[in-house]
């Protein structure tokens, strides 16, 4: 599908939890299906229900990191859930703002949890 104005479909790169809990894996599952209406998500394992907090375990931590950076540089946007606290996603949310990339960070406030200030005053 096309987003009104936009003449071709998105890369979008979804960020969630994964090391740091992945509590909120059934929301993440439902998110990427949701986006992938928009077009291509890099990282729809983040949705993968199945995975648990060891993450993708058949990779070393570099090569991780330097796929998510080539696919972050690839993509539109960034969204991220941020209910759950994350290192990685903090991480991730920083260098999509330092590559001008548009952010949309979705937060539960009735998580019941406080929304970080980095993030919240943005």
């Amino acid at each position: 599908r096309y987003v009104a104005g936009m003449s071709k479909l998105l890369h979008l790169y979804f960020a969630g939890s994964i090391r740091a809990g992945r509590q909120d894996a059934q929301l993440y599952q439902s998110l990427v299906e949701l986006l992938k209406k928009y077009g291509k998500i890099f990282t729809e394992h983040v949705g993968d229900a199945s995975m648990n907090e060891t993450g993708e375990s058949h990779l070393d931590d570099k090569s991780i990191h330097d796929r998510d950076l080539r696919w972050l540089r690839e993509s539109d946007a960034l969204i991220a859930e941020v209910t759950q606290p994350s290192l990685g996603v903090g991480y991730e949310i920083g260098m999509a703002a330092a590559m001008n990339k548009p952010i949309l960070c979705l937060f539960r406030p009735s998580s019941g949890k406080a929304l970080s200030a980095m993030i919240r005053g943005a």
